[in-house]
């Protein structure tokens, strides 16, 4: 028996007209109408044999027509109504395609003809119709579900994990709205796969209570942490200066408005170089020595930086008339000096400008990208799956550089790596506004961080790296990001011009589902993309361990008489930049 086998008498109404991608559904039963819900899906008789047209109620309008009027007293001598539904479609029913039966297809291959019959999807069809639109979704090994249906709890809301990572995605969400446990339930499902591979830029420690055998903890060092002999086998991570490119050390070390910032990014550009080519000479690296750039990832040394500028600095010449004479670049790198000996000595950078011997190291770098790319396979003590990194300690004004480079330091290795070889990584990229800006200071570090987004967003896919956008606050992200994604998991939102970015992002037959977005539930989202088959609004289940996001209770804490006061204690956590 066909899913959608319905006889004539329980039609809705019958179809008035036809447009490209919507119809409007004349309904002569006013008990019908009232059945019939905004954003509820209908099924409409396709002109082909075993299909059938699948669309979601836009909008419901009742109207009255006055017929028969008579002129002398202004009474009305017959009144008819008017009523009818505008139905946005989405998609073909096949009860069977390919030797499989119960088929969604996201196309139209027809339109319905005038005065084809319109069925609600309800009851047992509607239990029916979302499983086997949730099992075609899903893998039948390991599938990937968020929760389920909101119109059909029964029905568990899988989706094509492949698609969800491949086409990038965007999991939005106002405070308090499900955002992190909607990630949560993410990660604890990558977790669980035999060779997962994912990494999670975790900016606030929210992550830090997940746990399980695929799920490594990470943390950028400390101050407490520098000079503890701590390192990749403790977890911790340093992000040594010779990572940096050579636009993200002018970015950080250059003043663009001071008159002699050319002189310093050119010298800066020269001396990088020589310091580099001087450790490939040191280590009898000549292979690589013939091929580098000032963008190698080569170790160096900062002392002969600051040598090399500072003699520059000094530097005096003898002239055309055997007097001395002050040097090309004297007295103009001053600044640039003071800055990079204060970048130094600031102990909130320690875990780039200070690195330990072990970082200066040439295979350093080898151990940091097997940390970080490495599978869970890949991990001698079989962790390590997904690799949460913990960037609560790194500095506001210099966290879009250093995500952003990891991010980067992630791509350039899959780039390199060949084609057979590659094993696929995504990135959950969580506050992404942050470090994706719409609006990044010209020439700053925030546009060195969103130039290496943008072009994983571009081109990750070829090369094996999803981009998963995480944020509170989707108009504070960069729209050429996200315009890149087709996926999006759009909880509560309440502020206008953050709805209005996602209601730019979807479909223009789908324009009504955005309307939901300040009146969902807090644990409720909306999913629309191609890992879909089905718009759909889902109720996300709960993941096992719940992230550090939880929003206090002020009234109940208010209450409570027997609250410890330690603010002493707090002041002093503060002072020596530990919790310990």
């Amino acid at each position: 028996m066909a899913l959608f086998d319905y006889k004539d008498n329980e039609a809705l109404g019958h179809v008035h007209a036809v447009d490209t991608s919507s119809v409007v559904v004349k309904v002569e039963n006013l008990e019908l109408l009232k059945k019939m819900q905004v954003n509820r899906l209908i099924v409409l008789r396709s002109s082909r044999a075993g299909q059938h047209l699948v669309g979601i109620i836009q909008k419901i309008i009742r109207d009255s027509l006055l017929k028969d009027k008579n002129l002398e007293d202004n009474t009305i001598d017959k009144e008819e109504e008017s009523n009818t539904v505008k139905i946005s479609l989405i998609g073909t029913f096949f009860d069977k395609l390919a030797e499989k039966e119960c088929v969604f297809r996201r196309t139209l291959e027809t339109v319905p003809e005038i005065d084809a019959s319109c069925f609600s999807i309800e009851g047992k069809r509607l239990t029916s119709f979302m499983r086997a639109i949730s099992y075609q979704s899903g893998l039948k090994d390991s599938p990937l579900s968020l929760g389920n249906y909101t119109i059909d709890e029964e029905a568990i809301a899988y989706l094509d994990a492949n698609r969800f990572f491949q086409r990038h995605a965007v999991i939005v969400g106002s405070t308090g709205s499900g955002k992190s446990w909607t990630t949560a339930k993410l990660i604890e499902q990558i977790a669980e796969l035999k060779n997962a591979n994912a990494v999670l830029f975790d900016i606030h420690s929210e992550y830090e209570t997940l746990i399980g055998d695929g799920i490594r903890h990470l943390k950028i060092a400390g101050p407490t942490d520098i000079g503890n002999k701590k390192g990749i086998n403790d977890d911790i991570l340093f992000f040594p200066y010779w990572l940096l490119a050579y636009e993200d050390m002018t970015a950080m070390l250059v003043d663009r408005s001071d008159q002699n910032a050319p002189n310093q990014a050119m010298v800066l550009s020269r001396s990088v170089t020589k310091a580099k080519q001087e450790y490939l000479q040191s280590n009898g690296k000549k292979d690589i020595l013939d091929n580098f750039t000032v963008d190698s990832p080569i170790p160096y040394d900062l002392d002969y930086i600051l040598k090399e500028l500072k003699d520059l600095d000094t530097e005096v010449v003898t002239g055309s008339s055997g007097r001395d004479k002050q040097g090309e670049f004297h007295g103009r790198l001053s600044r640039l000096i003071a800055r990079l000996e204060n970048k130094r000595t600031d102990r909130r950078l320690g875990f780039m400008m200070t690195p330990s011997k072990e970082v200066q190291q040439f295979e350093w770098l080898s151990d940091l990208a097997r940390l970080l790319i490495g599978g869970r396979k890949h991990q001698n003590d079989e962790k390590g799956g997904v690799k949460i990194i913990d960037f609560s300690e790194v500095p506001s004004d210099i966290l879009p550089l250093v995500v952003g480079r990891i991010a980067s330091l992630i791509f350039s290795v899959q780039q390199w790596t060949e084609k057979k070889d590659r094993h696929p990584i995504a990135l959950l990229c969580d506050e992404a506004h942050l470090y994706i800006p719409e609006n990044p200071n010209l020439g700053g570090i925030s546009e060195s961080s969103l130039r290496y987004f943008e072009r994983i967003a571009k081109e990750g896919r070829k090369y094996g790296v999803g981009l998963v956008v995480i944020s509170q606050r989707p108009s504070e992200v960069n729209k050429t990001v996200l315009s890149q994604c087709n996926n999006y998991i759009a909880l509560r939102l309440t502020n206008a011009e953050d709805q209005n970015v996602i209601k730019r992002l979807l479909p223009d037959s789908l324009g009504g589902f955005a309307d939901l977005l300040p009146v969902l539930d807090t644990g409720e989202a909306i999913v629309v993309g191609d890992a879909s088959l089905l718009p759909s609004r889902i109720r996300i289940t709960a993941p096992k361990n719940h992230p550090n996001s939880g929003t206090i209770d002020f009234w109940d804490e208010w209450k409570n008489e027997n609250k410890e006061n330690v603010i002493k204690k707090s002041v002093h956590s503060w002072r020596k930049q530990s919790m310990e």
